[in-house]
């Protein structure tokens, strides 16, 4: 019986390192998932103010870092960047229509994104009325690569190399309107009773605190005349 429980455990320790080999050779066999620039914002409703946040990864197989990267609007009637510790912005606007096409970061001198990294880029716009709203990227690198992130999602549904940011605008609007608030209900209840207390005068106090003074001396002389006469008392029965 013993040899036969040991049996099985040898058979069942060998199947677990099998299968943990099996597990790490395809884990390491898999290719790594890429990574893309990706868009969120809070809430985003059609037609309304929000921030648009880009998350931008570092993705230089030779150490290179990303060192400018810009996004075209949709025309938007405003626009606003964060500011951003060792990065400029600029807004590139139609001075005709007033609108602002496009926003542009640019890495400070020995700033950038490293490959092990990845940035936010955060700017406040006004949504279009619209669904949804598709926002092309370019990515520049310091050894001169350039990457747009510009393709549309493939037929049936599939991913391209290099998709475009979509914010998809499903958000609820939120009324920015006053509203008054209801007046209040007219009052059933009976009117207070109007406040009849008497505040003592000056003299009435002073009176009533001395009055009080010489009832506490005379009982105090009481007391100590009761003292006198028990002391006496119990000296006479001893």
């Amino acid at each position: 019986m013993r040899s036969k429980l040991r049996a099985s455990s040898r058979a069942l320790v060998a199947a677990a390192i099998t299968g943990a080999a099996l597990s790490i050779t395809v884990a390491a066999g898999a290719p790594p998932a890429s990574a893309h620039v990706h868009v969120d914002a809070a809430n985003p409703a059609p037609g309304s103010t929000t921030v648009l946040t880009f998350r931008v990864p570092g993705e230089s197989d030779g150490g290179a870092l990303t060192t400018q990267f810009s996004v075209t609007l949709p025309d938007v009637a405003s626009a606003r960047t964060e500011v951003m510790p060792g990065w400029t912005a600029r807004l590139d606007r139609d001075a005709g229509a007033g609108t602002v096409r496009s926003v542009t970061w640019t890495a400070g001198p020995s700033t950038g994104i490293s490959g092990e990294q990845f940035a936010l880029f955060r700017v406040s716009v006004t949504l279009p009325d619209q669904p949804s709203v598709t926002l092309p990227a370019t990515q520049t690198y310091s050894d001169g690569k350039v990457v747009r992130w510009d393709q549309a999602p493939l037929p049936g549904g599939g991913e391209p190399e290099y998709p475009a940011p979509v914010l998809a605008l499903t958000g609820t609007a939120e009324d920015g309107h006053d509203h008054p608030a209801p007046s209040a209900a007219p009052s059933t209840a009976p009117p207070a009773a109007p406040d009849v207390s008497v505040t003592a005068t000056p003299q009435e106090s002073a009176s009533t605190g001395d009055d009080t003074a010489r009832w506490l001396a005379g009982g105090a002389l009481v007391l100590a005349a009761v003292a006198v006469v028990a002391s006496i008392l119990r000296r006479k029965s001893a």
